[in-house]
């Protein structure tokens, strides 16, 4: 196949669903297919790039940050690559157009299709769905959804990224979309971590093997996302505040609520136990999920994220918000646990429990492995390459 892929935000520009864009592209390259991707650029990449077999052209788009994009950016995204997604299709006629994200590249790919005829299979994440992020975008849903309809409609194939984005596509789109999870490589071996790394030069000293159980200054915690609400980290801090155990915390990541974490941090008189550790590269963000125990994850919302499969992949235990978009990932008891979190008493419970608990934190990061497997890319990439080639044959 031929693939054009459109998304408004690709790596290094955005988050788990342009990572999972370039997942997904690059496993269909090694499978012999082409890939050619349309997205935004920002200052400081390459207009255009080949990666893991991916072609990557980048627009100029308007938008200014790679953690956050408003609604005017996305719509400066639309209107800089549409001519440029016209001459991909007139130059190489792929035979389909993958689009991540609904909102706002599945314009994109409806405004091609009908100048071009070339199908399209929409591949949505939670923030394309009403309710998916109450907060955040149900007032944009509310007037744009008249315009957001079609989009859904004239889709040749449609995948969700998780169970609850596609129970939440019925509800609103009377779709019925095709659960693809997200996927990540599961043949990346054990990182430099374990023998000092890049991490070393950082003054980050090195482990000689992935511990089963807290060393004597507790549980090594991690956190990793946009430094936005949704992801609810200045509530995890001073939650942390009220733990009388030890535990240290690296967070990945930066944001707009950069400065609310450190407030947090400030406030609860933890500097010497939190690190802010910034966006880093995914070798890096390994090796630092090779040193930890347990994730944090006490989001709002989510939908899959690709920041859970990795950690999975790394044996890490999840300690996590009991959400629609977690459900696939947290086996409540099993390899983590999934709680409310209206109040901090459920979250710090379950982690001194944990804390205290060797055997039990050691067979939860073991069943994080074999839940991991089914995360695989190659599995995700074969559902994906039946999607697409279900779209061309039902199209031609």
């Amino acid at each position: 196949m031929d693939i054009l892929t459109l998304c408004y935000e690709y790596p290094p520009v955005g988050g788990g669903g342009g990572r999972m864009a370039h997942n997904v592209g690059a496993a269909l390259v090694r499978r012999g297919h082409r890939v050619r991707v349309q997205t935004a650029r920002i200052p400081g990449i390459p207009a255009h790039e080949v990666r893991d077999g991916v072609e990557i052209f980048r627009t100029f788009s308007f938008r200014r940050r790679a953690d956050f994009c408003t609604v005017p950016e996305m719509a400066g995204y639309l209107a800089t690559s549409f001519l440029p997604a016209l001459g991909h299709i007139r130059k190489r006629r792929p035979d389909v157009i993958h689009a991540h994200f609904a909102v706002p590249t599945g314009a994109l790919a409806l405004a091609c299709r009908a100048f071009t005829g070339v199908p399209y299979v929409l591949t949505a994440h939670l923030g394309d769905l009403p309710g998916g992020n109450p907060d955040q975008t149900d007032a944009m849903f509310r007037l744009l959804n008249p315009l957001i309809r079609p989009v859904w409609k004239a889709a040749a194939g449609i995948s969700a990224s998780s169970s609850f984005a596609a129970g939440l596509a019925r509800a609103a789109y009377g779709v019925e979309p095709r659960i693809i999870l997200n996927g990540i490589p599961m043949d990346v071996p054990p990182t430099a971590a374990l023998g000092g790394g890049s991490l070393a030069s950082k003054g980050v000293p090195p482990v000689t093997e992935k511990r089963a159980a807290p060393a004597d200054d507790g549980p090594q915690l991690v956190a990793i996302g946009r430094f936005n609400p949704q992801k609810n980290f200045p509530w995890m801090v001073r939650a942390l505040g009220g733990c009388g155990f030890p535990w240290t915390l690296t967070i990945i990541g930066d944001g707009a609520q950069r400065g609310e974490i450190e407030s947090a941090i400030r406030e609860s008189a933890l500097g010497d136990r939190v690190r802010l550790a910034g966006w880093t590269s995914e070798a890096e963000m390994r090796e630092i999920l090779d040193r930890s125990d347990i994730l944090l994850m006490p989001s709002t919302s989510e939908g899959n994220p690709v920041a859970v499969i990795e950690a999975l992949q790394r044996g890490v235990a999840i300690l996590g918000s009991d959400i629609g978009g977690l459900s696939d990932l947290i086996e409540d008891g099993d390899n983590g646990f999934a709680v409310a979190i209206a109040s901090p008493g459920a979250f710090q419970e379950k982690l001194a429990r944990l804390a205290s608990d060797p055997d039990l934190l050691a067979r939860m990061k073991s069943r994080s492995l074999e839940m991991a497997k089914r995360f695989d890319l190659e599995l995700i990439a074969d559902e994906f390459e039946e999607l697409l080639g279900d779209a061309i044959r039902r199209t031609r």
